[in-house]
């Protein structure tokens, strides 16, 4: 499996370059690059619950949204090249540290690293759910690959207009690749299931980010969700954008959303009837709750 990465075509980018060799679109080796591995507080409650996610942040991207908060590791490349071994043991010791899951943050240019990561883990007694948590631009074929290895899809759904797509992601066909990415997992994982505690084991998240007066937009993709898959996903409803550049092509994104505008959001869902969501409350859109990426526990 690993010698898709000397013809890459992991992700819908289709780039077929030689990653032993040179660089495609997400500027990622062949080897897997981390920037933080640590227990994070900050996701769903039914991710984080009481003892955080056991959350490893994995460094590139196949978009660049030029409102990335976290492009220090996403566009930059920060991180650590490390050995599939060495994945695999940060696993455990997140299991070790009572993690309620393992959270893979932008894993999708390392599959085939991963999977090997996890069979190893597996074989040393990793037992919690795994979770695969992705921009949203995802190839069908690559998350076939995934079906047994993956628990939990925490997806972006970030765009119903392809010309935002184009426009603040470099991604011209965003809304058709997500819909037929979302299929695939609904597939493999069907309804949500939570454990007595209340995490969730199976299942899938769709976050959709409001972002600054883009509202009628998040509407349009919270109205395709929940007429397809009804209340058999959830959905976490993001008011946390974080202007963290100054954006001179796109002024609008050069503030936090209003409140007004997130609860027009908010009262659209809930007269379409949707009860399976999350909501956030205000003073998310915070630099604090960007993580230090400083190579903890990698």
């Amino acid at each position: 499996m690993i010698d898709v990465y000397k013809k890459c075509n992991l992700c819908p980018r289709n780039c077929l370059i030689d990653r032993t060799k040179t660089l495609g679109y997400c500027k990622a080796t062949d080897k897997v690059k981390v920037a933080r591995s640590a227990l994070h507080h900050f996701e769903e409650p039914s991710i984080s619950g009481n003892n955080g996610s056991g959350t490893i942040f994995f460094s590139n991207c196949n978009l660049k949204c030029c409102y990335c908060q976290n492009k220090e590791i996403s566009t930059d490349g920060f991180g650590k090249e490390i050995t599939i071994e060495r994945l695999s043991e940060m696993m455990l010791e997140l299991e070790e540290k009572h993690a309620n899951n393992i959270n893979l943050v932008t894993p999708t240019h390392y599959v085939p690293s991963i999977i090997e990561a996890i069979k190893l883990a597996r074989s040393k007694g990793l037992s919690i759910p795994i979770i695969y948590n992705t921009s949203g631009y995802e190839s069908v074929e690559t998350l076939k690959l995934l079906e047994g290895y993956i628990d939990i899809y925490l997806t972006d759904f970030k765009y119903s207009d392809n010309k935002l797509g184009k426009d603040l992601s470099k991604c011209p066909n965003y809304f058709e690749v997500a819909s037929k990415a979302l299929d695939e997992m609904y597939r493999q994982t069907g309804k949500n299931k939570f454990n007595d505690n209340g995490l969730m084991t199976k299942g899938i998240i769709v976050r959709c980010l409001v972002l600054p007066t883009k509202s009628d937009d998040a509407k349009k993709i919270i109205d395709y969700l929940y007429k397809k898959y009804q209340d058999n996903i959830y959905l976490s409803i993001m008011n946390q954008y974080t202007p963290v550049n100054f954006i001179k092509d796109y002024p609008y994104l050069n503030k936090t959303i209003s409140e007004d505008e997130y609860n027009d959001v908010i009262d659209y869902a809930i007269d379409l009837g949707i009860k399976n969501a999350y909501m956030q409350e205000g003073g998310t859109c915070s630099e604090s709750f960007i993580p230090s990426f400083d190579l903890e526990g990698v």
